[in-house]
């Protein structure tokens, strides 16, 4: 394998600002389509994922990513799929993270299923991996094996003993979802504020073909703070991460709460992120379809001059926010790409 280099120093570059004054300082990258799960509400079962030749080779996920940190991008996240998948990882993680060395970038993390977390944790954490987000959307083994189709509970649970024995801090995810996990949220925040773990609900999206119907799992998160606000004091606080979470102080607990909300309260007018696929593709929104190829400027020069101009390029046209919508009458989701696809 060719060993990747840092990039030389260049001028300082402008910042990235879309056309409605929103600096781009959050990346997401995904680093593989595949996924060890086939969760339902994400994924059909079978599915058909990219041929590996394909796929940005790891020197082209570096000098991409280093490219949108010259341009003023802070935090980086890896995603995929399953992003712990991809072969030799830790070696672009090592990478990468010269730029937290060189103070360039403030927060390199991972999104997970937490599967492969108990063979990794102590090398992401000697990377310089100070936080993960840890998809978790039930503590039940039968559960989790249905809507995972393939998971291991106790895999994913020694996974994130794990990562917080390295001194990896880590949030929980959970997809709020209708008739499966509604009564279980107050015990999956209990349990994660008693380790330390801040947890966040995210309402299911319309992306890609699955084998069910959304709206028998749409679960709105409205619904679910005011069930939670029975039982327990929740008070609005101010503190972000760089996503798009919403956060509660939770008294009785003393842990925070995140409430992601695409469906009920959109969060674009302060969209800080742009995302791209393990294949170069660009996209300004999670919720369009417009996108811009990277790959292709990427592999057209040695140089990153096209690259950079295709960023800009690209950035001038992020929209304004995402048209999302579920509902009986809507059967097709609002873009055709699954969530693996995209990124997490």
């Amino acid at each position: 394998m060719t060993l990747i280099t840092p990039l030389a120093p260049r001028p300082e570059k402008p910042a990235l600002i879309d056309p409605f004054q929103r600096a781009i300082t959050y990346l997401r990258v995904s680093v593989t389509d595949r996924c060890d799960f086939r969760c339902t509400y994400c994924m059909a079962e079978d599915m058909e994922f990219l041929p590996k030749r394909d796929l940005l080779t790891l020197e082209e996920l570096d000098r991409l990513s280093s490219a949108f940190i010259e341009r003023g991008v802070r935090r980086l996240r890896l995603t995929g799929g399953e992003p712990l998948m991809r072969k030799n990882i830790l070696y672009l993680i090592r990478s990468l993270s010269r730029h937290l060395e060189s103070g360039n970038l403030d927060e390199l993390t991972l999104t997970t299923n937490g599967s492969q977390l108990q063979r990794f944790a102590r090398d992401l954490a000697a990377c310089g991996v100070k936080r993960l987000n840890v998809s978790l959307d039930t503590l039940d083994p039968d559960k989790f094996r249905h809507i995972t189709r393939r998971g291991d509970l106790a895999g994913v649970l020694a996974g994130i003993d794990a990562a917080l024995a390295a001194g990896i801090q880590l949030k929980l995810n959970a997809v709020a979802l209708k008739n499966f996990n509604e009564g279980e949220l107050p015990f999956m925040m209990r349990w994660a504020h008693e380790r330390g773990m801040d947890m966040t609900v995210i309402e299911t999206m319309p992306l890609g073909e699955i084998d069910e119907d959304r709206t028998d799992r749409y679960l709105p998160l409205n619904q679910v703070r005011r069930s939670l606000e029975e039982r327990f004091t929740l008070r609005d606080i101010p503190y972000k991460t760089g996503g798009p979470a919403r956060y509660v102080d939770v008294a009785e607990t003393g842990g925070r709460l995140g409430f992601i909300t695409p469906m009920t309260h959109n969060f674009c007018e302060s969209c800080n992120r742009v995302r791209v696929t393990c294949t170069g593709t660009l996209y300004m929104c999670l919720g369009q379809e417009d996108a811009a190829d990277l790959r292709g400027a990427m592999r057209g020069s040695e140089g990153d001059e096209a690259l950079h101009r295709a960023i800009d390029e690209a950035i001038s046209r992020k929209p304004k926010g995402h048209d999302f919508v579920i509902d009986r009458a809507t059967k097709r989701p609002s873009v055709s790409r699954h969530m693996s696809v995209t990124g997490g």
